[in-house]
């Protein structure tokens, strides 16, 4: 009975999501960052007919488990679906410079400036700087979608966004279980955190790349779209779990099919009814997964105690912005591709969103200071969402980088 009501009550408030986002759009502004205030309505407010709902959706497991199993591999797909193949290609180098070698820039910094600036213990510190170090696809493809940013740069920073991710999580999973016997090991462990780096974006990719490819061919056998969505939808979380039962990334398993099947699975294998009634499809499914994360980022705030933090919380908000910008410069800084405003735009536009806190949230709690690492990732993602995601629309205007 008592999951009934609460079922009932989540409908009730994906009601409340859907039209916000209604309202959002004819506004024209970004319904995740309206979603946000009215998740964090709710969770001041204790309305006690949402009580029940509320208290199911924030409760850690569940968060996780609907962000990152349910919802994630969804939005990942849609992403790889969407991006223009043209200039994916065209922008391929200066995406995973920012990609790779801007996350692990960000991570080293945040963690080294966390650990000496504000006296977190140093497993805490890297945690932290490990949640911080990517920017959140889920956020970034999200709010650049709603604001029309133009084609190229959009895709540069979806591409970013989609694979620094999985980087990301890997970081995440180094500083929270090897990190300390890493440092005793002193270069052999260096060597160790290479090769589980290696292991972890590797195998995803070929995990990803094989998927991709045989779910290419056997769409090429029908001509029948709910069929062909259906086997779309077992590729995407196929891709996802298996990488994950065998240690691998997920994310990148399932961005790497999408790429395949979007591409070459495309042109071989769909007609152009199959591939407009999949985009109909994904949209769909998109806005539903949507409106329900960042309401559950805003109602997360019920579970986050900020007695005594404020201070800690400026100096991180401030930390995360200034390691994001030296990142992003230095891993362009080499491409002549990227003019210097959209530097402005992608360095303002690295929002953090709500993996970061799902992944926050999945540390046991055992874990030692694990409050301090969930009130400061929920305070910096409630930063990035609402001060860069409301401010980012009038400066990529000023810097006249809309799409015509």
């Amino acid at each position: 009975m008592h999951f009934h009501e609460a079922f009932i009550e989540i409908l009730m408030l994906l009601a409340i999501s859907i039209f916000v986002i209604g309202i959002a759009k004819l506004i024209k502004q970004p319904y995740s960052i309206a979603l946000v205030f009215v998740g964090l309505v709710l969770g001041l407010t204790k309305i006690p007919f949402f009580e029940a709902a509320e208290n199911f959706i924030t409760q850690s497991n569940v968060f996780h488990a609907i962000i990152v199993s349910l919802f994630l591999p969804i939005l990942l797909a849609d992403a790889t679906l969407k991006i223009p193949i043209k200039h994916f290609f065209e922008y391929k180098a200066v995406s995973f410079s920012i990609a790779f070698l801007g996350t692990f820039t960000t991570f080293i910094l945040i963690g080294v400036s966390t650990y000496y600036l504000i006296g977190l213990p140093l497993v805490l510190a890297f945690t932290f700087a490990a949640l911080m170090s990517a920017t959140d696809p889920i956020s970034v493809i999200s709010i650049f979608k709603t604001l029309g940013v133009r084609e190229e740069l959009s895709t540069v920073m979806e591409t970013e966004s989609l694979f620094n991710d999985g980087i990301a999580v890997v970081l995440f999973n180094i500083s929270t279980v090897y990190l300390l016997t890493y440092i005793d090991m002193g270069v052999a462990g260096l060597g160790s955190g290479v090769l589980l780096f290696l292991k972890f974006v590797i195998g995803g990719s070929v995990v990803g790349a094989v998927l991709g490819f045989v779910i290419s061919q056997v769409i090429r056998l029908f001509d029948d779209y709910p069929l062909e969505i259906a086997i779309s939808l077992l590729m995407y979380f196929g891709s996802y779990f298996i990488a994950e039962h065998f240690h691998f990334s997920g994310v990148i398993a399932v961005v790497i099919s999408g790429l395949i099947y979007g591409s070459y699975g495309a042109r071989v294998g769909m007609t152009e009814s199959t591939k407009t009634n999949i985009d109909s499809f994904m949209d769909t499914i998109t806005e539903i997964a949507n409106s329900l994360i960042f309401l559950m980022v805003g109602l997360e705030i019920q579970n986050i105690d900020f007695t005594g933090m404020w201070m800690l919380i400026i100096w991180a908000v401030v930390i995360v912005l200034l390691a994001r910008t030296v990142s992003l410069y230095m891993s362009t800084s080499l491409s002549s591709k990227i003019p210097a405003k959209w530097k402005v735009i992608m360095n303002w536009g690295g929002l953090k969103g709500s993996l970061s806190i799902a992944l926050a949230l999945s540390l046991p709690s055992s874990f030692e200071g694990r409050d301090t690492v969930l009130i400061l990732t929920f305070s910096v993602v409630v930063f990035s969402l609402i001060v860069q995601g409301l401010t980012i629309k009038p400066l990529i205007s000023k810097l006249g980088l809309m799409d015509k």
